[in-house]
């Protein structure tokens, strides 16, 4: 046989032969591991903490950092228009003014969207433009996926179009609109009733709908942890069976048996609330009636096979949520600096994937969108309080966006490889600052304001040559005399 895992016999019967479309795994699974997977979100704690390493290594304590690229209209760097748009962007983000609601910071945002890709397999946030919508006239607002519907259909509207998963496609599959069940029925334009279900439509434009596509054709998204959900929730509720054993172990409970003739009479099953009970409690004696017999009850289990098992299952787990095994763990008992070494980097590697992932389906679309805004309305200034301007918009429109970086526990070999990196011309400066999760225009403003408040003081020369890193020479004594040049190395 030329592929063993094509053979139909008696050990793949109940393999599937027939491939199935993106659209009836969604129909048929979506809803139902939604629905799991915010269960163990709240119930098992290797759920929740892979949500947090997702939230801490995707997004990170600063999220990500915003970088203008602005231009003059010659195509050279605009320092002053940067640093307009990136403080613009700042006072953005925060609390109350990014989130319709009041709520949520942009990093906020963000730490939502992965919770929601985890739990849901999608994201969904609504654009508000307009004078309702801040001083910037554009905040976003969160909606929760499960109001779209996978069970809802349509394939009668005009022009080819139909509706699939609650979405509104054109006849050549460009989403058009998001059908949301209406919480509270209303009598606004576009609200409607099918099926005995009150909807609200709203067009594409004003969507963010992000998901990871896994199967063409695919138009929701799947729950990242699909695949290890059952072995999860089954390792959970092996592990309860296991505590609740041990302590019943522990607590060394006995079983009386009589002698013929001598048990108590109330033998009927219906009777057994009559029979004679004892408490399995620690440190507890007790007296055992005539006739009866002590037989000790001893369970061993769980004993030195409970380890071994769930560090597996979690291998598993581990392996179809992208993050390697010590990390989900905890458990650094048998690893060297080698082993965590290639497993971190392996790691690391698909948190900046999914950084990409969350740019693209994020902070793309809602770039975009600020900008716009923030220009027309004048509310991107320089530092003279004089705002850009709007027909230069095109100038202004690059950017990027910065996710978290990792040190390494021995910095010091790390920063000798950057520096031979640098020297040898195979990085610049500001590669290995963007390496590092900096922005490199943001760290030389830095480094002269500092130069210049150094000087400013009255510092010599000298002191803020070596602060900078640079050795002193035979010549460059701080103290104004003569130096050795070995010392001064």
């Amino acid at each position: 046989m030329l592929f063993q895992s094509g053979d139909s016999n008696r050990l793949t019967g109940d393999w599937g032969t027939h491939p199935v479309p993106a659209d009836w795994i969604v129909y048929r699974y979506q809803r139902i591991l939604v629905a799991r997977s915010r269960e163990q979100l709240f119930n098992n704690d290797y759920f929740k903490a892979y949500a947090r390493i997702c939230r801490q290594n995707i997004v990170g304590s600063s999220g990500l950092v915003y970088q203008s690229k602005a231009q003059t209209a010659k195509g050279k760097s605009d320092a002053k228009a940067k640093r307009a748009i990136e403080r613009a962007f700042a006072e953005w983000s925060r609390r109350g003014n990014c989130d319709v609601s009041g709520k949520l910071s942009w990093r906020g945002f963000q730490n939502h969207c992965i919770q929601s890709a985890i739990t849901d397999g999608e994201f969904m946030l609504r654009k508000y433009v307009g004078k309702d919508a801040g001083k910037y006239g554009f905040q976003l607002g969160v909606i929760d996926p499960v109001r779209c519907p996978v069970d809802y259909d349509r394939f009668d509207l005009a022009e080819g179009g139909f509706i699939r998963h609650g979405i509104e496609f054109s006849r050549n599959g460009r989403p058009v609109a998001y059908h949301f069940v209406d919480q509270s029925p209303s009598k606004s334009w576009n609200a409607y009733t099918y099926a005995g279900r009150s909807f609200i439509r709203i067009a594409a434009e004003e969507i963010i709908h992000g998901f990871r596509v896994e199967i063409s054709g695919q138009k929701r998204g799947l729950p990242w942890l699909s695949t290890g959900l059952f072995r999860l929730k089954q390792m959970g509720s092996y592990e309860d069976a296991a505590i609740i054993n041990a302590r019943i172990g522990a607590a060394k409970m006995s079983i009386f048996t009589f002698d013929e003739g001598n048990g108590p009479e109330c033998n009927d099953f219906k009777e057994r609330d009559a029979l004679p009970e004892i408490t399995a409690d620690p440190g507890t004696f007790l007296y055992g009636p005539n006739g009866a017999t002590l037989h000790k009850f001893d369970p061993t289990y769980p004993s030195g096979e409970f380890a071994a098992f769930i560090k597996q299952m979690l291998h598993s787990f581990a392996a179809g949520g992208g993050v390697s095994y010590h990390t989900l763990s905890g458990d650094l008992e048998s690893v060297n600096f080698s082993s965590i070494r290639q497993g971190t980097l392996d790691e690391r590697e698909h948190f900046k994937e999914m950084q990409e992932w969350l740019v693209e389906e994020l902070a793309e679309p809602v770039n975009d969108a600020w900008l716009e805004q923030a220009m027309l309305r004048g509310m991107v200034k320089r530092e003279d309080g004089a705002p850009l301007p709007a027909s230069r918009i095109e100038q202004y429109s690059d950017y990027e966006f910065q996710g978290r970086r990792w040190e390494w526990i021995d910095p010091n070999a790390d920063m000798k490889a950057a520096q031979g990196r640098k020297n040898n011309l195979l990085a610049s400066p500001g590669a290995l600052i963007r390496e590092a999760g900096g922005d490199p225009a943001k760290v030389w403003q830095e480094i002269g304001d500092d130069i210049a408040a150094m000087r400013a003081a009255g510092i010599d020369e000298a002191l803020i040559m070596m602060a900078m890193g640079q050795k002193l020479t035979g010549t460059d004594d701080p103290n104004g005399g003569k130096q050795d040049e070995s010392e001064g190395q």
